[in-house]
């Protein structure tokens, strides 16, 4: 009776023991199991977005730029894009060429550049593509929201509640139109490279061709240049474009992270670093862009500088876009996360207000809408919105050569904005 006592109380205690070590062993292997799905996932997603390249070019800032056949580029990855064939050109085009695509106070106009560039270009029949690596996807949320900005981030200067606006924690200065049918804008912008406070915000400067009311369906194309640590990995100024049809819910995304924007220029990579930038009170830097429709083919195109026909979104990822814009905004964005309590100290612009003026402010010149008859001229009906203007202003200004203008921006938090 003893030996049968003493053999169950030893049974007892291994199932115990092995009861024990499966518990201890359960959240090890679930981890395992997660840390293998999240690592094929990421290996997927480059693989998708990496293409084999003809040629590879490792910029000064750490990129690598990689130059891809121009077929290959990720928007013919999606089924829509099955029987596209590629535009080589608009059919039509905007009179009235740039001017010097970058301006400088004290020092000789230099030529619109790349930080890449300084490396190497890319051959004819090819497009300059920034690699993704394995950091860029793990800093995001997730692999499905990398590339994607957050819903509710369009400045919505017609809103009735200011304080709806602003609880999305994307904080404007813009100069805006609305209220006609416009086909393109075009806008000189000064490039800075303001401070970011959290990894998590961002600054950027822009122009959003905007189609429909402010529903979940509304149609948005933007370009311009921004300061993301979370989406580069750096405080790099860089060239961004970015489309959605749907108010960022579903569709769109930066640059070329998606199927979406066709690329037929070899010169200009989006997401790529631009060089240089502009200093308080030293010499000034701007870039040009402009977007317009093309009336026969109905594709948006995109230009940078006097001569970068960098590429466009076909007309059939729209709805309200594949007839015309509803309103045409141009200016500053920032995250507002508000971490420590407190408004962020990320910087808009320059990160100086407006009434500072040339070489210290931020700003728009030359701001223009292409109107029904494909003409560009100056915007009519010109109006401002900020949520917060002790944070982050923006003031209008018409003459000389600089025609339509406006400086804008601010440092964020200061003793009026705390």
């Amino acid at each position: 009776m003893e030996m049968q006592s003493r053999s169950k109380t030893m049974r007892f205690f291994v199932v115990l023991l092995v009861f024990f070590f499966a518990e201890m062993a359960a959240p090890a292997t679930a981890g395992r199991s997660s840390l293998s799905t999240q690592n094929l996932e990421v290996q997927t997603q480059l693989n998708l977005l990496n293409k084999p390249a003809v040629k590879s070019i490792k910029s000064p800032d750490g990129d690598i730029i990689d130059c891809i056949k121009l077929a290959h580029q990720p928007a013919f990855d999606h089924p829509l894009f099955k029987d596209h064939k590629i535009q080589m050109a608009p059919k039509f085009h905007p009179e009235r060429a740039f001017a010097d695509s970058k301006v400088s106070l004290k020092a000789k106009p230099r030529k619109i550049t790349q930080l890449w560039h300084l490396n190497g270009r890319c051959p004819e029949g090819t497009i300059p593509v920034r690699r993704t690596k394995e950091d860029d996807l793990l800093r995001a949320s997730s692999v499905k929201a990398f590339g994607k900005k957050r819903h509710k981030s369009i400045p919505q200067p017609r809103s009735a509640d200011p304080d709806l606006i602003s609880q999305s924690g994307h904080q404007h200065a813009i100069a805006y139109v609305d209220g006609d049918k416009y086909y393109g804008a075009k806008a000189t912008i000064n490039v800075w490279e303001p401070k970011i406070q959290q990894p998590n915000e961002f600054s950027l400067s822009q122009i959003w061709v905007l189609g429909g009311a402010f529903g979940e369906d509304l149609n948005s194309i933007e370009a311009g240049w921004q300061v993301s640590p979370d989406l580069y990995g750096d405080n790099h100024t860089r060239l961004f474009t970015y489309w959605t049809s749907d108010a960022y819910q579903a569709t769109g995304c930066y640059n070329l992270l998606c199927s979406g924007f066709i690329q037929i220029n070899n010169e200009i990579a989006m997401g790529a670093s631009i060089y240089p930038i502009s200093g308080y009170h030293i010499s000034q830097y701007d870039i040009s862009l402009l977007v317009w429709k093309d009336p026969t083919e109905g594709n948006w195109w995109l230009q940078f500088g006097n001569k970068y026909v960098l590429g466009y979104w076909p007309a059939f990822l729209f709805s309200y876009l594949s007839d015309s814009a509803s309103m045409i905004e141009w200016g500053g964005e920032v995250v507002n996360s508000e971490s420590d309590g407190q408004h962020t100290s990320t910087q808009m612009g320059s990160g100086h207000f407006p009434n500072e003026g040339f070489g210290k402010a931020s700003y728009f010149k030359n701001i223009e809408i292409v109107d029904g008859s494909n003409n560009l001229r100056v915007p009519k009906g010109l109006a401002t919105f900020t949520e917060q203007s002790n944070c982050y202003d923006v003031q209008t200004g018409k003459g000389g050569n600089w025609g339509n203008y406006f400086y804008y921006g601010g440092p964020g938090r200061n003793p009026n904005c705390p």
